[in-house]
């Protein structure tokens, strides 16, 4: 399977979403939304993404069963991950560290510096910049 300029994207507020989608099209990525564990799973066996996005603090959403499951996927175990969480919930940020998350910050960064912060982290891993 090719990369593709797709991203997995565990958010579940539909307007911080499209706040995201919004970042992102103009620079012609394709977003696909992960609502649970299944959805992850689905989107593997189909694609091969270059990112996930994931909002730690999201009670509708299992982020630690989410990046449990791409973890553990052979195909997706190097996948970047860039995960945001409110700088107060500290068990947040361990638990992404725990789970080898490439790159964790708060919610304000993340709204602020949403496409940069992606394409730094992917520029990193690859080794270099986009």
């Amino acid at each position: 399977m090719a990369i593709t300029k797709t991203i997995l994207v565990g958010v579940s507020d539909i307007f911080f979403y499209t706040k995201i989608r919004d970042a992102f099209r103009p620079q012609g990525y394709t977003l696909e939304r992960v609502r649970k564990q299944e959805d992850v799973v689905g989107l593997l066996s189909k694609m091969e993404p270059m990112a996930l996005i994931v909002n730690m603090n999201d009670d509708r959403l299992d982020a630690t069963q989410i990046l449990e499951t791409v973890r553990s996927d052979s195909q997706a175990q190097h996948l970047p991950v860039l995960a945001f969480a409110n700088h107060e919930e500290v068990q947040a940020w361990k638990e992404a560290k725990r789970l080898g998350i490439n790159k964790i910050v708060s919610r304000n960064e993340f709204s602020a510096r949403t496409l940069a912060l992606l394409e730094e982290m992917i520029g990193a891993s690859n080794g270099s910049a986009l």
